[in-house]
């Protein structure tokens, strides 16, 4: 149970960071420091997590990390359900405190809706933003398989490696997708913009839990194909 409340706490506190900075300052990638401050602010909550939860849960904060986890052997079916539904329901609460925030607040929200990810960025196109989420996805979970596995060396860097991957990936994924590859991260802020009236995340969740899972698996079979040539 110390696991799962972990990973509700640790994916609340990405969702009130991450997507709360853009909420603030926008995403706009021409001539605003908005796209860089949120990619930083997704990155920095995960190294900072990473050292506060990760002897208790891993810090996966990440249905699609979780799942990388679960093809390599790292955690059994029932644990990853857990797991899942404690990283849903943290985006979830973490939307629902930005949505009182901003609203109590009178505060702008730069991005209409709560920081979700949209494919605004691939002109519509479901193909390139599914193309560019399994991409991004299989990066970071590589990465983060390989700086965690056994074999590796990093010891307490662990953390600051899959923090600043997390940085990379959005600076190139923010202007395309608004950078997913995290299916809670998604589900939340989609659910809330929808009960503010904005259902077009929610039309294309679909995109960012499938793209993210897709990249994940694909990483986990590639790591472990890789690994088994050691």
């Amino acid at each position: 149970m110390k696991k799962y409340v972990a990973e509700f706490i640790g994916t609340m506190t990405l969702v009130i960071l991450g997507c709360g900075t853009a909420m603030l300052v926008g995403c706009d990638y021409i001539g605003s420091t908005g796209y860089i401050l949120t990619a930083f602010a997704f990155g920095l909550t995960i190294i900072a997590m990473a050292y506060s939860i990760g002897n208790i849960s891993g810090c996966h904060i990440n249905p699609a990390v979780s799942l990388g986890v679960l093809m390599t052997g790292g955690m059994d079916v029932k644990e990853f359900a857990g797991y899942v539904i404690s990283q849903i329901c943290g985006a979830f609460a973490g939307s629902l405190i930005l949505a009182a925030i901003f609203g109590l607040g009178g505060i702008t929200d730069m991005t209409g809706g709560f920081g979700s990810n949209g494919l605004g960025g691939v002109n519509g196109s479901i193909i390139a933003g599914l193309l560019v989420e399994i991409v991004l996805t299989f990066i970071f979970v590589t990465a983060i398989l390989g700086v965690t596995s056994k074999k590796a060396n990093h010891g307490s860097f662990a953390g600051v490696v899959i923090g600043f991957t997390l940085v990379v990936v959005h600076i190139l994924g923010i202007g395309l997708t608004g950078t997913s590859v995290n299916p809670a991260r998604s589900i939340g802020p989609a659910i809330v913009a929808a009960f503010n009236g904005n259902t077009d995340p929610i039309a294309c969740v679909w995109v960012f839990i499938v793209g993210p899972l897709v990249g994940a698996a694909l990483s986990a079979v590639v790591y472990k194909a890789l690994e088994k040539q050691d």
